[in-house]
């Protein structure tokens, strides 16, 4: 598809994207009503203003409440001085701005050349992902993490190693799942992030022990081991192996935990072999990817990890292969299986998403950069094509100039670390003031919720 060669042709056509974005977004993806920003909120007003405990408030309506670190109750505290209405729109903000770093990191050095045209495109394209939907809509934190996380791998890459390692520790006390890009750091031999990224998450936590020690301590001794707070393992928003095994009717732990040495021994494999090329954007993803397989539970929106890796298969060439992905996950699908996923149309539709991210894993390309020239080269040519499959929309957030591979760095012994694109070198009511919480508050649509029969926290 031939894009615009003119000002006007191009505002058409991404008010054209834009009504039809709208449209699917009205219809398709039913709004999930700020159910987990709610949990966040009630939480930190019931624990600062109320005399409360942090794990003991549950949403009105529902049995669930809380479930992070509680270094996350913490840093959340300022929500306690908001009404519902601002904390909705602080959130939006700080999503957007995540959003916004995680585009810039991805894109490189070039994300100028894409122009106002280019980022509509995106922008457009970003909005049909079902991951990034449903943290908008729910209020989550995940763009937030991402944005720790890869700001750290800018650090390192442009030189500024000195305080890398602090997103990730940070990431890591709010969220357990960021912990393994600590582990990325130790296999790739990177002691000082590694160390910083470590003592952070530490002090963090040994903060919130302080501000709140019986919370803390039950987290650590109960809360954490017992995932029926977060919500049923079988629920087809879990789309992790634990999910899988779920929906199969195995529940034993030894079975999964097989699976997940397994999955790490390929995730070592692949991310050393990565670095070693001087690949940091694909170890970066690798980890990503890694992270939300081996989880307990990996809701839909917590797959924004996947970004990274989308935007390492556009950059090695593989455009088309990227957009059918990246199509798939704007599509809902695994939702068709809400009632029912016996069979062998359930086994490969209910964990659709899970295949993806285990496709990606297994077989996403390493120090190849390549095709980024041609395509970034494209992309400033006729600013961007059309995101009919949101191939285009990868495109031009992770086409990237640079080197075409890391050996020179590794011959000099200077690669610097993740790249990620650039250059190597979440009344006494104190939700009272929402409307009453529906059954499933996060969903007008039972089979489109994402999370249980009646919807847990992140």
């Amino acid at each position: 598809m031939r894009t615009p060669r003119t000002d006007r042709g191009r505002v058409l056509l991404v008010l054209t994207l834009a009504a039809v974005v709208a449209a699917f977004t009205a219809t398709v993806p039913l709004l999930r009503d700020w159910f987990d920003l709610r949990v966040y909120y009630g939480t930190v007003h019931t624990w600062l203003h109320h005399g409360g405990r942090i794990y003991d408030y549950h949403v009105p309506g529902t049995t669930y409440g809380f479930t992070y670190p509680p270094f996350a109750a913490v840093s959340m505290a300022p929500m306690g001085y908001l009404g519902l209405g601002a904390a909705i729109v602080a959130a939006l903000v700080l999503n957007l701005a995540a959003l916004a770093v995680v585009l810039r990191i991805l894109a490189g050095p070039g994300w100028r050349r894409y122009g106002w045209f280019g980022w509509a495109l995106v922008a457009c394209g970003l909005a049909l992902f079902e991951p990034l939907r449903d943290t908008f809509s729910f209020g989550q934190v995940n763009l937030l993490l991402l944005a720790l996380v890869l700001g750290d791998g800018w650090l390192l890459s442009t030189g500024r190693g000195r305080w890398a390692g602090v997103g990730i520790g940070l990431a890591a006390a709010i969220k357990l799942t960021p912990a393994l890009f600590i582990g990325l750091l130790l296999l790739t031999r990177r002691w000082k992030a590694a160390a910083v990224a470590t003592a952070v998450a530490l002090a963090a936590t040994g903060l919130a022990a302080l501000v709140v020690p019986d919370a803390s301590k039950f987290y650590w001794t109960q809360a954490m081991w017992d995932t029926t707070r977060v919500g049923r393992l079988d629920y087809v928003s879990n789309q992790s192996l634990q999910g899988v095994l779920a929906r199969l009717g195995e529940t034993g732990r030894p079975v999964w935990a097989a699976a997940v040495l397994l999955v790490l021994g390929v995730w070592a494999v692949r991310a050393r072999r990565a670095v070693v090329v001087g690949d940091w954007t694909a170890a970066f993803a690798l980890t990503g990817l890694t992270a939300c397989l081996i989880s307990p539970i990996t809701w839909v929106h917590h797959l924004v990890w996947l970004l990274p890796a989308f935007a390492v298969l556009v950059r090695s060439g593989h455009p088309r292969i990227a957009g059918g992905l990246y199509a798939v996950m704007c599509t809902s699908v695994v939702w068709l299986w809400f009632h029912d996923a016996s069979g062998i149309d359930g086994f490969l539709g209910s964990n659709a998403y899970t295949w993806i991210t285990l496709g990606l894993l297994l077989w996403l390309p390493t120090g190849q950069t390549g095709g980024s020239r041609l395509i970034l080269s494209r992309i400033a040519a006729t600013t961007a094509p059309a995101p009919s499959t949101a191939a285009a929309t990868i495109a031009a957030v992770s086409a990237h100039p640079g080197p075409s591979s890391g050996t020179t760095a590794a011959a000099t012994g200077t690669a610097a670390g993740p790249c990620l694109g650039l250059a190597r070198n979440a009344s006494s009511d104190p939700t009272g003031s929402t409307r009453p919480a529906a059954a499933k508050p996060q969903s007008s649509s039972s089979r489109a919720s994402s999370y249980t029969v009646k919807p847990p926290p992140a």
